[in-house]
């Protein structure tokens, strides 16, 4: 929605204050400067990236339209699942969630925690590590090294989009002055047109120019950096539950743990420990 938002604020005051400065908003619309700029844009994309990197692309576009999928009640569900499957471990031993790990969709306590469960990355990421631990075959600082690996990993492959998008955005002032400069070369070879003509074909090359910058800097661009902050976003919770499955490795009871894990999130999606306490003996 901010992002609608945005654009309409935009628009309205490039081209409010163009039309309140006596300017004709008609002489903006030039759709053949903006097939040159998008053409050239998209073919310059598709040459510049792999498959792989255009179809992550394509994949997380829609998302910059929603809101971010990751909630305080989000990492309230989080933390009351990890607090009950470190319980029963904690309880029952290590073999009393394999059953859970195995089949998670089919596990009563994963069953409790829709939002988590309905993740898929999420889901793998804790049974993956949980499966580990199990098999007891690793200590708690290979764990970690491992952990780390994957998630920068992860990193690395959310960002992808937003970088692409990035250098797109970088592209089009370039690409705007390529239309300009055809505009001028149409101009040139029409020199002996009236004087009044000739300047409404040179204020359609101005426009190429004008429409790449705006484009870039106003509508692209942008993306870029809320494609960045949404791979941040998406990049927490894994880190919570990383801190979180550690500190229970290294001897902290089940509370404790997700205690650790709470201090990972930030301060806007953070519960205070009274309403984690709350939730936690809600579920339970």
């Amino acid at each position: 929605m901010l992002v609608i938002v945005g654009y309409v604020v935009v628009c309205g005051s490039v081209f409010g204050g163009f039309a309140m400065a006596g300017g004709h908003l008609g002489a903006l619309w030039q759709p053949l400067e903006l097939l040159m700029i998008f053409g050239g844009a998209m073919g310059a994309f598709c040459v510049g990236n792999n498959m792989t990197a255009i179809k992550a692309t394509v994949k997380d576009l829609p998302s910059l339209f929603k809101g971010s999928k990751y909630s305080k009640d989000t990492y309230m569900e989080l933390m009351a699942l990890m607090y009950e499957l470190l319980t029963k471990v904690r309880k029952e031993g290590l073999m009393s969630i394999e059953g859970d790990v195995e089949k998670p969709e089919e596990s009563p306590v994963f069953s409790k925690y829709p939002k988590i469960l309905s993740d898929h990355h999420v889901v793998e990421f804790i049974t993956d590590y949980l499966r580990i631990m199990v098999s007891g075959n690793l200590n708690a600082m290979e764990i970690e090294n491992l952990m780390d690996v994957e998630l920068e990993t992860h990193h690395h492959e959310a960002l992808v989009s937003s970088h692409v998008i990035a250098k797109l955005a970088d592209g089009m002032p370039a690409f705007g002055i390529v239309a300009a400069v055809m505009g001028v070369v149409h101009t040139m070879e029409s020199v002996g047109m009236p004087p009044a003509e000739l300047g409404m074909l040179i204020a359609h090359a101005l426009v190429g120019t004008f429409l790449g910058i705006l484009l870039a800097y106003g509508f692209v661009g942008p993306l870029a950096s809320l494609l960045e902050q949404k791979a941040e976003e998406g990049g927490k919770i894994f880190q919570t539950i990383k801190v979180t499955l550690l500190a229970n490795l290294n001897g902290y009871a089940p509370a404790m743990a997700v205690e650790f894990g709470r201090k990972a999130l930030s301060s806007g999606d953070r519960p205070n420990f009274t309403e984690l306490e709350e939730h936690v003996k809600q579920k339970r």
